[in-house]
């Protein structure tokens, strides 16, 4: 499979990268907000144009020579993005003209040697296009009129421009990689497991809470399996999310729960000694809910003291006693900081999706209903049991099964529990939900069907 072309997008901050990216995405992806800063770390999108494919990146706003740590990490993101791309766009504001700030980019990217293609956004109207002419002196190139907002000047241009050389080749394909969201409460070492994994400073790390906003995609390859890890922005209680910015985070990081294969359910080990948080409780309530494969990362295993040969066997324990309903989910004990256990999250979320895409054929599937209603009959409502005639899995991702019934109203929760369990215990499902759902079918038709 060839490589995508990946361009970089950059620029100070508020200028109109996201809302450009955006626009080649062709949905709201990147967060947009009129606060600097607010994209934070390098985030990778596919796009097409003309049936040209390319990957684009989009950056936080980068301020040089700017010493708070966070504009730090943001401008060694964004310079590491061009690094890794083949073109690179300069976004600037055609309405501010050119700053200081402006000229410090400039004077980065000429040292890129890389193809750097001048974008003069917020050009909304043609009475305003004279603007672009201060930006000749930033000796970047023809500086080329746009509204990522309205989609208007000279995007078209632009892309067509950065494109031209790019041939079009039926043989990209997506890659057939499991999607892994990393996610949990802030904190809990989400982006330090990603940076660990990856090898690299891919995700800002900070203590500072809230430092990851966007959804972020990274790709690697582990023992041939190709992955997609997704660092996500930590969920807190929807009574403490801020409107705005935040609460846009948090729906994009349970978006990326919905979206994914397997979720890796970070939890602080430092906080969990006395019992297992609500939030976390609810956070793996939403990722049962959406039916993906889980798998429970117990991090910062490097700072429980006075481990001894059965400590992880009483947090084991304990968690089953405090999330009981997942007791069939795969749990692991690691330190991002310490790389303690870390191959674990592969080989676990490997299996994991192996469950989560099972099929069990038809003719074993009934037996073990069947050998399971004759062990443990139902209890008779009003002179009527329920009858078990059939059953077939509809479809995977996750696990479904049809239970065709005499009556739906005699099928109670016990028992669709009661049948769950039995799966579990003759095919595994170890780390996915399982869903069963009831169609009615009359004696007579069972008749006919035989």
């Amino acid at each position: 499979m060839n490589r995508k072309p990946i361009i970089a997008v950059v620029g100070r901050p508020n200028v109109g990268k996201s809302s450009f990216v955006n626009r080649l995405v062709g949905r709201r992806q990147s967060i947009v907000d009129d606060l600097p800063g607010v994209t934070r770390d390098r985030i990778y999108f596919d796009c097409e144009w003309q049936n040209r494919q390319f990957t684009v990146i989009d950056t936080g706003g980068i301020v040089p020579g700017d010493e708070n740590e966070i504009m730090l990490s943001i401008y060694d993101q964004a310079k590491i993005a061009c690094e890794e791309a083949d073109k690179i766009i300069f976004i600037v504001d055609g309405t501010d003209g050119v700053t200081p700030v402006d000229e410090d980019i400039a004077n980065i990217l000429r040292q890129s040697d890389k193809p750097v293609f001048l974008a003069v956004n917020k050009i909304d109207s043609h009475t305003q296009t004279s603007l672009i002419n201060d930006f000749y002196s930033l000796a970047i190139g023809e500086p080329i009129a746009i509204s990522a907002l309205h989609g208007s000047g000279g995007v078209g241009d632009l892309l067509e421009e950065i494109t031209k050389d790019i041939i079009q080749d039926e043989n990209i394909t997506e890659d057939s990689a499991i999607k892994l969201a990393i996610v949990g409460r802030p904190n809990a070492g989400k982006s330090s497991i990603v940076n660990a994994l990856l090898g690299e400073n891919r995700v800002i790390v900070s203590d500072i809470s809230g430092t990851t906003r966007d959804s972020i995609d990274s790709r690697l390859t582990y023992n041939e399996q190709d992955f997609v890890i997704i660092d996500t922005a930590g969920i807190r209680k929807k009574s403490k999310v801020d409107y705005g910015i935040e609460k846009f985070a948090v729906d994009r990081a349970i978006r990326s729960i919905r979206e994914c294969d397997v979720a890796l359910l970070v939890i602080d080990a430092t906080e969990t000694v006395n019992g297992i948080s609500d939030q976390d409780k609810k956070i793996a309530s939403i990722i049962t809910e959406a039916g993906k494969g889980m798998v429970i990362a117990i991090n910062k295993w490097d700072l429980i003291e006075d481990k001894k040969t059965n400590t992880i066997n009483k947090f084991q324990k304990m968690l089953t006693n405090e999330i009981p309903f997942l007791s069939y989910i795969p749990k692991i004990f690691i330190s991002a900081e310490t790389h303690q256990r870390l191959n674990q999250i592969y080989t676990k979320v490997i299996e994991v999706r192996n469950e989560h895409t099972k099929r069990v054929s038809t003719g074993l599937l009934n037996k073990v209903i069947n050998e399971a209603y004759a062990l443990n009959p139902p209890q008779t409502i009003k002179n009527k049991r329920l009858k078990i005639m059939y059953t077939t899995q509809a479809s995977i991702e996750p696990p479904t099964f049809v239970l065709f019934v005499n009556s739906e109203d005699l099928l109670k929760d016990h028992y669709k529990r009661y049948m769950e369990n039995k799966l579990r215990e003759a095919f595994g499902f170890f780390g996915t939900p399982i869903r069963i759902t009831v169609k009615e079918r009359s004696e007579k038709n069972k008749n006919r069907k035989k």
